[in-house]
């Protein structure tokens, strides 16, 4: 594995460089500083969304006669990693990034050309309905019930857990269409829009404040049957090439990044004998640990690239880097929240850019902060964290994945 970028992959570095420099307003820079989970504001993520479709950047990995681009693994990489580099926003995945490659996999000609332009321009806006209040990391266990009536599924159940469903239009969704001998058959992947008769949406209070989740409910919603996608019964099959598409990314750049800047952070806290935080020999070997680990990961995610490059399947190796990914994330939250120091139990959301409204929270007239803003963000972060090690298949899971494609368990 050469780990030099070759002269055209560094003349398109800085083509993407340029590009970010020129197109990320400061305003954009803020919304991804102030980010306090893995989805940033809403209007700050649909703005970058657009600046990147008039580029033809919007989607770079999806097929180019549907608009994505002709780039090698490699350019790929290095477009997610200068993106993290410079800040940028995150774009929502549930569109974007998982259901439009089931739409191009599975879909018919028609959802092809009506669901894909539409994704890109943000006007078809996606959420995704898996998890049921008794069906989370089991998720062959759901339940909704989608009736054969005609034309139409009738649907009647619950998701949960839906991010963003306030601001989506359209939800994806498994429904179960059939009880038979094992309970991954029988499930229907299914597009339903959002305005249809019968949804009601919920908003979830997280414990950062945050109304980022919501449980929508199901009451007779019928559903017509071209908006099926793949065949009735086998949307289990659909539903796990989706989630090919759901665990990656460049994470190690994004906590290389989170690890620099706690390090720049900590240098201007007092620790506990008196001196900067960052000279406290406990707390900077914890950081060490995570800046290490954090390299030790985009080394890994080299790995599965040249894998994937030479045409081998990566295995569990996405499983190993959710599971890395995810852990130490929440190991950095919480140096930075210690590092925050008192400043950082002040629960102030008004100083952050959260991905959803923040329940019963009025902030100050004169939009006074306690400290800097990177410590009313810590605690946010730090509870918004927690959920990374359940969503996209709990680490549990993830590990059961290891030990049966690894060790034969």
């Amino acid at each position: 594995m050469d780990l030099d970028w070759s002269p055209a992959d560094l003349a398109f570095r800085d083509e993407v460089r340029r590009f970010l420099d020129e197109n990320l307003t400061p305003e954009l820079r803020r919304a991804g500083r102030l980010s306090t989970s893995v989805y940033p504001d809403h209007e700050a993520s649909m703005e970058w969304q657009h600046i990147l479709h008039a580029r033809g950047w919007a989607a770079p990995a999806w097929p180019v006669e549907y608009g994505g681009c002709d780039w090698s693994l490699i350019q790929h990489y290095i477009f997610d990693r200068e993106t993290t580099l410079a800040g940028a926003p995150a774009l929502s995945p549930m569109g974007i990034r998982m259901v439009a490659h089931a739409i191009v996999a599975f879909g018919t000609e028609e959802q092809k050309a009506y669901f894909l332009p539409r994704i890109l321009t943000g006007e078809v806006f996606f959420c995704q309905g898996y998890s049921e209040p008794e069906a989370g990391s089991d998720l062959a266990s759901l339940t909704m019930a989608a009736v054969d009536d005609g034309d139409d599924l009738v649907c009647t159940g619950s998701k949960i857990w839906t991010t963003h469903a306030t601001e989506a239009n359209w939800i994806f969704c498994l429904v179960r269409t059939s009880k038979l001998e094992r309970k991954q058959q029988g499930i229907t992947f299914v597009l339903i829009p959002m305005d249809t008769p019968g949804i009601e949406v919920r908003p979830l209070v997280m414990t950062s404040g945050e109304q980022v989740q919501n449980q929508v409910f199901f009451d007779q919603v019928r559903v017509p049957k071209k908006n099926v996608l793949g065949r009735v019964d086998d949307g289990w099959t659909v539903a796990k090439y989706l989630l090919n598409f759901e665990r990656g990314g460049a994470l190690g750049p994004m906590l290389q990044v989170l690890a620099e800047s706690l390090a720049a952070q900590a240098n201007t806290q007092t620790g506990p004998n008196g001196g900067a935080l960052l000279d406290d020999p406990a707390f900077a070997a914890r950081l060490a640990d995570a800046r290490i680990r954090a390299d030790v990961l985009e080394i890994l995610e080299y790995r599965t690239m040249a894998a994937i490059s030479h045409g081998k399947n990566p295995g569990p190796a996405a499983s190993t880097l959710k599971i890395l990914g995810t852990e130490l994330s929440q190991q950095l939250t919480e140096l930075a929240l210690e590092a925050a120091g008192p400043r950082g139990r002040v629960y102030q959301p008004h100083a952050t850019m959260p991905g959803g409204p923040v329940a019963d929270f009025t902030a100050p007239e004169d939009g006074y902060v306690s400290g800097e803003e990177w410590q009313a963000v810590a605690p946010q972060r730090y509870f918004n964290d927690r959920a990374g090690s359940i969503y996209a298949g709990s680490n549990e899971i993830q590990r059961n994945i290891i030990a049966k494609a690894t060790l034969g368990l």
